[in-house]
């Protein structure tokens, strides 16, 4: 009987001892840092009146999950898309806004879900120099372009490691200027993201998207297992409030509210 006197005792100054840490990671964490691709409208991209700084409907989306849940997260521009999953993994950023959700990237990053979102990717080719697509086996023997460190959908990635011949560079620009060029047969891009970058290359009637998409995969916020601010509360608190969101409308309509500002954007800069 005094053993159980004593136990009790003992549990609530081990539960005391840990509350007071949780609550001061908490506090400590409620201003955040994330980033993305800068490359990416209307989902994200650079600001032109603040080019330090990512705007687009995954922005606006994490500020309205941030908003809710009484955080101040700053959307920052790290560099490219690979530049900024590594400032995530190694914890210098807290989080990635907007995400394919692969098994080697579980590894280093903790998912929110459910994802926020759905983009679909595509084969993208020069115009008039097209071919027979039907399925992922008909890209093979051809020349591929894609990013660094970019994904597809985890079945897509395994199939294209051990299929197809994919050479990735640092930014989609360069993967479609080498496409113009004719260095590459195929670039794999989103149809969103890369109908933007053709429009700002000049280059939308130069280029031609092969259907059906090769994948459609959810975007997702993802906080680096290396942030400070990575505890359980964080984690519990942001899946509610973005399963509370794709419950509604909103983020359907902030993907065409920035689409609409992405294209004000660029009829602006070509005055």
């Amino acid at each position: 009987m005094s053993g159980r006197r004593l136990a009790l005792p003992a549990l609530l100054v081990l539960a005391l001892a840990w509350l007071p840490k949780a609550a001061l990671a908490t506090d400590d964490c409620r201003q955040l840092s994330a980033t993305g691709n800068p490359e990416y409208p209307p989902y994200l991209w650079r600001d032109p009146q603040n080019p330090q700084q990512l705007i687009g409907a995954n922005a606006d989306l994490l500020q309205h999950v941030a908003k809710a849940l009484g955080l101040v997260v700053d959307v920052v521009y790290v560099g490219p898309w690979s530049r900024a999953q590594e400032e995530v993994n190694t914890g210098r950023v807290d989080l990635l806004a907007g995400y394919f959700r692969t098994n080697a990237r579980a590894l280093v990053t903790d998912f929110i879900s459910p994802p926020f979102l759905y983009t679909s990717s595509v084969a993208w080719v020069r115009k008039g120099e097209g071919f027979t697509y039907h399925d992922w086996s008909d890209l093979k023997g051809r020349r591929g372009g894609t990013l660094v460190n970019n994904s597809h959908g985890q079945a897509f990635d395994d199939y294209a490691r051990a299929q197809l011949n994919l050479e990735a560079v640092p930014s989609a620009s360069q993967a479609f200027q080498k496409l113009l060029l004719g260095r590459s047969d195929y670039v794999l891009f989103e149809r969103y993201p890369g109908l933007a970058l053709a429009r700002t290359l000049d280059k939308d009637q130069a280029l031609d998207i092969l259907d059906p998409p090769i994948s459609s995969e959810g975007l997702y916020l993802a906080l680096s297992r290396k942030s400070g601010c990575n505890v359980p509360a964080l984690r519990e608190q942001l899946a509610r409030k973005v399963a509370e969101l794709v419950a509604g409308p909103l983020p359907g309509q902030l993907v065409e509210q920035n689409l609409r500002r992405w294209q004000r954007q660029q009829a602006e800069s070509a005055r």
